[in-house]
């Protein structure tokens, strides 16, 4: 009977500890990125279903999985296609974003860079904000091609 117990303190531990670690990496996997401006001021969060927030936590806009960009509304203001190219609804190309983060507008002019390190420069290499760990596409949408104030 004393190994019994013992074993089922042991599972009920156990069950404990797996539980802990299920709800530590949900809430680190719902963990929003920040946005920052070049001073490191937040100015905004997307979170990793693409939900675009302001500093209030206000939703602003979406950018869904399969690359569609949206407002608050829901309604569909843009694309991003698997190659890099950012669309307006109707099909116009706003810019592209290459693999190595550089940021060109619709005639191929470089319009800015999305770097490693999250910093986001300007075409004259100045920062103008920081987007650490959010994907390329993603920065550039909020930085260069559509404005989620």
């Amino acid at each position: 009977m004393h190994h019994l117990l013992k074993y089922k303190s042991k599972s009920i531990k156990m069950k404990k500890l797996i539980l802990i670690i299920l709800v530590l990496t949900g809430i680190n996997c719902a963990e929003a990125q920040t946005l920052q401006s070049s001073k490191y001021g937040t100015i905004g969060y997307i979170q990793s279903d693409g939900t675009i927030q302001n500093t209030s936590y206000s939703t602003i806009g979406y950018i869904k999985e399969d690359g569609t960009i949206q407002n608050s509304s829901y309604m569909t203001i843009g694309y991003i296609k698997n190659d890099g190219t950012i669309q307006t609804t109707n099909n116009t190309t706003m810019g592209y974003v290459k693999s190595d983060g550089t940021v060109q507008n619709s005639n191929y002019y470089t319009i800015g860079f999305i770097k490693e390190d999250g910093s986001v420069q300007n075409r004259n290499y100045i920062t103008i904000g920081y987007a650490l760990d959010i994907k390329k596409e993603w920065a550039a949408v909020y930085f260069f091609f559509f404005k989620f104030q």
